[in-house]
């Protein structure tokens, strides 16, 4: 099963690519909750090229790797993996008048709930949201 996720963010292409692709930025916005955090993000952004991204809780007692390998990229268009377990994701960036909208398409995995699995990851995009527009202002 394939989940959707969107927002739309009110700034430049140039940042919100930028936002998505530099790892000192992934580390500024790459988790669900304000108790965990992106203490590391590590990406070779080229086709084949790995990234690993280290999530976990604030009080270091519980944490794992999200990683995967570029199998897609089209600077300022979109951008697609696969991660260990053959799950595919793909991000699309578009622009709009409002900013750019950002919508992302995952495989859902078989551990958590369809909503639990949406709701994670949307709320990693929403901070997404909130770290981008902050660098704007």
């Amino acid at each position: 099963m394939e989940i959707s996720i969107e927002t739309t963010v009110n700034a430049p292409m140039e940042n919100v690519w930028s936002s998505w692709t530099t790892p000192e930025d992934i580390q500024k916005w790459n988790f669900a909750s304000d108790d965990w955090c992106c203490p590391d993000a590590i990406a070779d952004l080229k086709i084949n090229g790995n990234f690993v991204y280290r999530m976990e809780s604030k009080d270091g007692t519980i944490g794992f790797n999200f990683e995967g390998k570029f199998t897609n990229i089209e600077k300022f268009k979109r951008i697609e993996f696969v991660m260990p377990d053959k799950r595919k994701v793909r991000i699309d960036f578009c622009e709009i008048d409002q900013g750019v909208r950002v919508i992302e398409l995952f495989d859902a995995e078989d551990s958590h709930s369809v909503e639990m699995q949406r709701q994670g990851w949307q709320n990693i995009l929403n901070n997404f949201k909130k770290h981008v527009e902050s660098k704007v202002r």
